[in-house]
């Protein structure tokens, strides 16, 4: 759930117009007690999107900042709506992506606060399932991990999967019908992004030798692409049959935004 906060009029026009543009999104116009409702919806792991002064934000929030890795996003915009900060979790948490849709969306200037501000955004996908899971059930999850990442399926490089799905009927129809490469990484290379996973099963590790598919091969797939250390934008996610999660990795990029490189 998005949670779009305005405290002004003003403020409250400029929600309702981005509202139009964020599914699942919900404007609180004054909540009320402020603190109390805010911090535990950054508890909950909802996307924050403020229209108000980021000092308001810094004060409310402080009190319950974790770190990078588990922070949802917090994005601030100015209700003239000229301008959008990822405040918080801008890589980990996907805020920088997050921003990036939003002033796409509502013709605003992008202001990018890290580091990696001229650096491209390369993601990939990764899917495991049971042996003869159909089309009609994996393409269902890949959309639901699409929306989650706030990421469409043009973004994305590839499909990709352990190597014992390389024959995989529901797999490979998937990445044909999307128009994408359908790439399979044996065991070695999995494990050289073992660091990188969110969770590690036990009986994954058992079943196929790694700890987990999808993770892995996204992982995998978008380190190869660059060959700088990827990052999962989107944790594993599954039906009964299937599992999809979502990594990115850098590369140089022209890209032009506004960027301010803090210490």
């Amino acid at each position: 759930m998005i949670r779009i906060i305005a405290l002004t009029p003003k403020a409250k026009e400029l929600g309702l117009r981005i509202q139009q543009t964020q599914p699942e999104s919900e404007i609180w116009y004054k909540p009320k007690p402020f603190a109390e409702k805010i911090q535990s919806a950054f508890r909950e792991g909802e996307k924050l999107l403020f229209i108000c002064a980021t000092g308001i934000v810094i004060r409310t929030l402080a009190p319950v900042l974790n770190n990078k890795q588990i922070d949802p996003p917090v994005l601030v915009m100015d209700e003239m709506g000229d301008f959008v900060i990822p405040l918080l979790s801008g890589h980990e948490g996907g805020a920088n992506h997050w921003a990036a849709t939003v002033a796409k969306h509502m013709n605003a200037q992008l202001v990018l606060t890290t580091a990696n501000a001229y650096l491209k955004p390369i993601y990939t996908l990764g899917m495991g399932c049971e042996r003869g899971c159909p089309q009609s059930e994996l393409q269902p999850l890949l959309v639901e991990c699409l929306a989650h990442a706030a990421l469409s399926i043009d973004q994305i490089e590839s499909i990709s999967s352990i190597d014992i799905k390389a024959d995989e009927v529901g797999l490979i129809a998937l990445a044909h019908d999307l128009n994408k490469p359908f790439l399979s990484f044996d065991v070695a290379q999995l494990t050289t992004v073992e660091s990188g996973l969110s969770t590690r099963s036990d009986y994954i590790f058992n079943t196929v030798g790694v700890y987990g598919v999808a993770e892995s091969a996204a992982l995998y797939a978008a380190q190869l692409m660059t060959g700088e250390a990827p990052e999962l934008v989107l944790t594993k996610r599954k039906t009964s049959r299937a599992t999809c999660a979502i990594a990115r990795s850098y590369i140089a990029s022209s890209h032009q935004t506004k960027s301010m490189t803090t210490n």
